[in-house]
């Protein structure tokens, strides 16, 4: 069977780590090479990292802060954040990344996913994807949330999958740092139209709230969260050890 992935998230702006409610109210948090050398040593399973305004600021990633994060980290690394064409997947893979995130730049440009799919291989290859309800439905938001595109989320990421997205990560814009657990409802959605991996994002709070989420989604391949693992709230051994005691299949160092 395979394991669950633990999957901590540096959501960075101006070389610092960030952490906000509903993407927004963001605070300072640490440095993303520090924080990539702690969940590199202490049993995180892969490392997401972000640049979460490169896309609102029309701007590349910053390549610089990235190098020296990926040089720290042992782990597989996701790298997103302003990539729009097949020289920004060159450029963040050259720097170290294993994976790369794409959100708007597939948004803009259709074809992207396919054709990164095709030169660098669908393991590569990552969709993320924000979804906020609205008037019930589940909407694709760009430009890290702050965009209502009026796509149909679901739809958008069958055809993302079918594309040659390798992984997706769907991203609960409606539980984003609540810390209420995550939404299953959201998640179930998108399961039951792709048969790639997909990565729960928003809304963990405590332990249970992963046990519950591989449990009750047993599809779900692993779960990502930000603050209460930056701020020492849920330690990623604890969580282990009660994902073992669940009976849910997690990789141990």
């Amino acid at each position: 069977m395979i394991t669950k992935r633990i999957i901590p998230c540096l959501d960075v702006k101006n070389g610092r780590v960030v952490k906000g409610t509903n993407f927004e109210g963001l605070s300072d948090v640490s440095s993303p090479i520090e924080l990539a050398k702690y969940y590199s040593a202490n049993g995180a399973d892969e490392l997401v990292f972000y640049d979460i305004t490169a896309s609102a600021e029309g701007r590349e990633l910053f390549t610089d802060i990235l190098r020296e994060t990926a040089k720290h980290v042992f782990i597989p690394l996701t790298v997103g954040g302003g990539i729009n064409t097949l020289d920004d997947f060159d450029r963040v893979l050259k720097c170290g990344a294993d994976k790369v995130s794409v959100n708007s730049g597939a948004i803009k440009n259709p074809n992207l996913v396919h054709d990164a799919a095709k030169k660098y291989g669908k393991q590569c290859v990552v969709l993320s994807a924000d979804v906020k309800r609205v008037d019930g439905i589940f909407r694709v938001f760009a430009k890290g949330g702050r965009e209502n595109t009026g796509m149909d989320a679901i739809e958008w990421i069958k055809k993302c999958a079918a594309n040659g997205a390798g992984e997706i990560v769907l991203n609960s814009i409606d539980t984003d740092g609540v810390k209420g657990g995550f939404d299953l409802e959201m998640l179930e959605a998108v399961c039951n139209v792709v048969d790639v991996p997909v990565i729960a994002s928003g809304g963990a709070g405590k332990i249970e709230d992963f046990i519950t989420l591989f449990n009750t989604l047993p599809k779900v391949d692993a779960g990502l969260a930000a603050s209460i693992f930056h701020f020492g709230e849920v330690k990623i051994s604890d969580l282990k050890n009660a994902m073992v005691q669940a009976g849910i299949p997690t990789r141990k160092d």
